[in-house]
């Protein structure tokens, strides 16, 4: 899955907020031939720190770019938002399935929207908060002082809580992806922790989306700043789809893509 940020803010340097749906159409189909399988596009950064936006605003980001890409481009769209409004726009304008990063929880009616327009949905696990937010103006913004009583177990079961909604609104487990939100309101020991044991994730019997990309985790552990991060996520990515993820959502795609294939390879060959 490519990454296409709307957004002037984003953590990782590559938002293109400035640019005309022209110019990200360009992008787009160059993340297509690099190997993208699906492409994410999102109008508000969810770096820890960020200020929320209008669903106005989100909307008039993502809509032009989400037309230009579905009229040229078979590709799965996904449109990464947590409010209802702009996901019924979004859905309407070609977009094919629905990335919350709130898990159903932030927006009660996205749940229905998703259902009504019968198209997969993306639940992550999230517990940022302004409270244990720490930015750092090199390596960016990170979670300290996260409080779990058990790290695995309550993802897992607010995960489930997430998956609950889902049902209770009509969508169906086989249009369900789990992604258990590596980076929202976790510290840096407790995302190497679940991304380690994201077999028990895999194990609630979903598939799973791995969102590690240029994160601060890994900017902390390497102390490099998001444009050095490239290793860094190539480990995290391979060491995800070892451990059972379906989809990596990913920057750099070209280089991704040849992690993906070369690991599949290895843990995934018949």
């Amino acid at each position: 899955m490519g990454i296409l940020n709307m957004t002037p803010d984003s953590f990782s340097g590559d938002g293109l907020a400035a640019k005309s749906a022209a110019e990200v159409l360009e992008q787009a189909r160059q993340l297509v031939a690099a190997g993208a399988d699906s492409l994410d596009v999102g109008g508000e950064s969810t770096r820890p720190g960020a200020q929320p936006v209008s669903a106005a605003d989100e909307i008039e980001r993502v809509l032009p770019v989400i037309r230009a890409i579905a009229a040229e481009i078979d590709v799965p769209i996904s449109v990464d938002t947590y409010k209802a409004e702009v996901a019924e726009a979004a859905l309407q304008a070609g977009a094919r399935l629905v990335n919350d990063v709130w898990g159903f929880k932030a927006d009660p009616e996205l749940a229905g929207v998703a259902a009504r327009h019968s198209i997969p949905v993306i639940l992550m696990h999230n517990r940022s908060s302004w409270a244990n937010a720490e930015v750092k103006a090199r390596l960016g913004g990170r979670y300290v002082g996260v409080p779990y009583d058990n790290l695995i177990e309550d993802v897992r079961r607010e995960l489930l809580e997430s998956v609950t909604i889902a049902r209770a609104a009509g969508i169906p487990d086989e249009r369900i992806i789990l992604d258990p939100g590596i980076g929202f309101g976790k510290t840096v020991e407790q995302n190497l922790e679940l991304l380690d044991r994201l077999g028990e994730i895999k194990a609630l019997g979903f598939p799973v989306l791995l969102g590690p990309s240029r994160k601060s985790f890994i900017g902390y552990t390497l102390d490099l700043p998001a444009d050095q991060r490239l290793e860094g996520t190539a480990a995290a990515v391979a060491i995800g789809i070892a451990r059972g993820a379906d989809i990596v959502r990913v920057h750099d795609v070209a280089f991704m893509a040849r992690v993906a294939r070369m690991t599949d390879a290895i843990v995934r060959r018949k």
